[in-house]
């Protein structure tokens, strides 16, 4: 969807052709709110909501006037938030006690793990330190964060397990992280070894080498990974603020990725950073995030560019230069943490005993 350009007021200039004609200059008028009769008072400041519209006439001719409507400049939120998010320090409380109290369906996999996959810069290991950090209660970086880096500062297969408060017992999510997409020969990182990672051939701590895509050589090699061992569920995550700007080469291999993926009966979602950088009133107050027109434009734009329906997508915003949490912040980090055990709960549902070896396609 493409955003409406913007409409500034422009200047009028009347003349007539032939015999002179002295013509009054036009009159400019809109309807009070007491009376509804045209004032000639210099306008006050008014609301957007409110949809003036100003209308001209010429004295001269006592033309009925003419009804101009004003386009606003300004960017205008939706009446009605399109999700609906309870923006509430209980809500909080509740999402934390749903997470940290999540266990996989099933008995063999202790712990379900994600795989963070996305463009460089896009906000992967601020995400697992975001997350980190609300269970802790302050804000700090777990994942090293590297957004100044010209190449991704992630080089190997790492795997955090997300704890409780005061670190008392993990969590049933492990959130991995792997270099970026779109780093070329720097990273190493092909489709051959993002696959490996899936399927749970690579392991922990292996560096990726542009010359050295993972075989069964590979030191450390899993031959025969078992189901606790393998992503249950892949997390795409992309750059609200980048989203024009993400090349069409990019957007092929995304599709390339969910077909293959899919292929390995592994639900994905994707998760949209940085959405204070694309709406301001979103940066003052993350609560806003579902009432922004910008945001949602953005999030149809990130479906184009994943292949993906918009309800896989979830905003977030990450901890980056803050030094305290926020509960808005923490409530949207929260929701995004559960939509993501919600498509890995379906991957052990598709590999119970009596669902082993079915096929699905998102």
């Amino acid at each position: 969807m493409e955003k409406e350009k913007e409409v500034k007021p422009s200047g009028f200039e009347f003349g007539v052709t032939g015999a002179q004609t002295t013509i009054a200059p036009p009159v400019f008028s809109f309807p009070t709110a007491s009376t509804g009769q045209p004032s000639t008072q210099p306008a006050a400041l008014f609301s957007l909501s409110s949809q003036p519209k100003f209308s001209w006439r010429n004295q001269n001719e006592g033309e009925k006037p003419e009804e101009i409507p004003v386009l606003s400049t300004f960017p205008q939120g939706l009446d009605s938030a399109w999700r609906d998010v309870q923006w509430t320090e209980e809500q909080k409380t509740t999402l934390m006690k749903t997470v940290s109290s999540y266990r996989p369906k099933c008995e063999e996999v202790p712990q379900a793990r994600v795989l963070l996959l996305g463009p460089l810069h896009s906000g992967k290991s601020s995400f697992i330190s975001s997350v980190q950090s609300l269970f802790n209660g302050r804000v700090s970086n777990r994942a090293m964060v590297g957004s100044f880096f010209p190449t991704s500062f992630t080089k190997k297969l790492q795997s955090f397990s997300i704890h409780t408060q005061k670190r008392e017992e993990n969590t049933g999510l492990v959130l991995c992280d792997i270099p970026g997409l779109g780093d070329g020969e720097v990273s190493g990182l092909t489709l051959h070894d993002i696959l490996s990672v899936i399927k749970g051939h690579v392991p922990e701590g292996h560096k990726f080498s542009p010359g050295q895509p993972v075989v069964s050589e590979t030191d450390g090699y899993v031959k025969s990974p078992s189901l606790k061992e393998k992503i249950h569920c892949v997390a795409f995550v992309v750059d609200a603020s980048r989203i024009t700007s993400y090349s069409k080469g990019l957007g092929s291999t995304f599709k390339q990725l969910r077909e293959h993926i899919s292929d390995l009966c592994v639900h994905q979602v994707a998760l949209l950073t940085h959405v204070d950088k694309v709406c301001p009133k979103t940066a003052r107050d993350v609560s806003e995030v579902y009432r922004s027109l910008s945001i949602k434009e953005t999030m149809s734009k990130a479906g184009a560019l994943l292949g993906m329906s918009t309800s896989y997508i979830v905003p977030v915003k990450n901890y980056s230069s803050e030094l305290d949490l926020d509960v808005n912040t923490d409530v949207l980090l929260l929701s995004a943490v559960d939509h993501i055990l919600n498509y890995a709960d379906l991957f052990f549902q598709d590999h119970m005993p009596q669902n082993t070896g079915q096929k699905f396609k998102l």
